[in-house]
């Protein structure tokens, strides 16, 4: 029998894993994002970035990337955004990708050259250690709730046999002790934030991380590990569910534990400038004022459409609250 995490991660990383090949998210695929919903989730990130820069606090040599970049959508729309807004970035910025496999990569340069031609070039790297540079703004999506993570019960971990079963006789030392640490009895525990953080840390002199994910910062004590099929939610322990058909076919998440992500990335030497909801921290972003922007070049049905996309985004029943915002920063003023 294995542990659960490294169940897990087969699941999505192995040869045959699900992220392993290209999946479509949004009405094509499993589950729906806040990039695939609005493409002025990414602007508001964009325009964000922007005043950072402004302020001083950023150079407008420093390197963009996104971690978890999937095809490439929210990247690409930061970009369109900056050459809209401050044009003159677009010469001085670069813009790069975290993303360990080949196919995926390849999908992304493809898709940068498709949306912008010769004008944006992308580097990749396989791994954040190989990032190397002074200063550069991190931005990822909903990429806490895909670490691997132990399940915990009552001081014992789960192991999973040869024919997807899952047993609570596992004693992961490792586990039960973030466990512990969060008085969380029952549940997720996710494995590898400490080694991304200290990772991210040594990659860059100076540093902004902003991302976005579904979670809260206390446990809920109960188990919120679930699988994704063609829009359909299946908690990992409903009855007759199937592992094995499902094995490495569908997405599988969790909610996140904020509190381990901060505890992680601030014992590694970050500092927590902001942790919002979505709803807070797009707002106070600037997204009303981009919304007023398009308002007033006349196009009332393209201002409409936005605006009821947007609402997914915002609105505190749908993404607005369930879905926060943790931003770190290394060095700067």
């Amino acid at each position: 029998m294995k542990p659960f995490s490294e169940y897990m991660n087969e699941w999505l990383y192995g040869p045959d894993g699900y992220y392993a090949r290209f999946k479509a998210i949004g009405k094509e695929g499993d589950f729906y994002t806040a990039v695939s919903t609005s493409r002025f989730f990414g602007a508001t990130i964009a325009h964000y970035l922007i005043s950072l820069i402004k302020e001083g606090k950023l150079s407008p040599k420093l390197h963009l990337i996104e971690i978890g970049a999937h095809q490439g959508y929210l990247l690409g729309d930061m970009i369109e955004w900056i050459a809209q807004e401050a044009p003159e970035l677009i010469e001085t910025i670069h813009f790069g990708i975290v993303e360990r496999f080949p196919a995926l990569q390849k999908i992304q340069k493809e898709y940068f050259r498709d949306r912008f031609g010769e004008a944006v070039t992308i580097t990749h790297y396989a791994d954040i250690k190989l990032v190397h540079a002074k200063e550069a703004f991190y931005v990822a999506n909903e990429i806490f709730d895909a670490f691997a993570c132990d399940l915990v019960y009552y001081d014992k971990t789960a192991l999973v046999d040869d024919d997807h079963h899952i047993h609570f006789n596992g004693e992961d030392i490792q586990a039960l002790s973030i466990a512990r640490r969060y008085k969380q009895i029952k549940g997720e525990v996710a494995r590898g934030y400490e080694n991304f953080a200290k990772d991210m840390f040594s990659s860059v002199e100076k540093s902004v991380f902003v991302s976005f994910d579904y979670g809260e910062k206390e446990v809920r004590n109960d188990f919120s590990i679930r699988i994704y099929k063609d829009h359909e939610v299946f908690p990992l322990f409903e009855e007759g569910l199937d592992l094995k058909a499902l094995f490495g076919k569908s997405d599988i998440t969790y909610d996140v534990n904020f509190s381990h992500v901060i505890d992680a990335f601030e014992e590694a030497g970050f500092h927590t400038h902001a942790y919002k909801t979505q709803l807070r921290a797009l707002t106070e972003s600037g997204l009303p004022e981009l919304l007023d922007q398009l308002a007033k070049r006349g196009n009332r049905n393209l201002y409409l459409r936005e605006v009821n996309k947007v609402k997914t985004l915002i609105d505190p029943t749908m993404m607005g609250e369930r879905f926060k915002m943790v931003e770190f920063h290394k060095n700067i003023g």
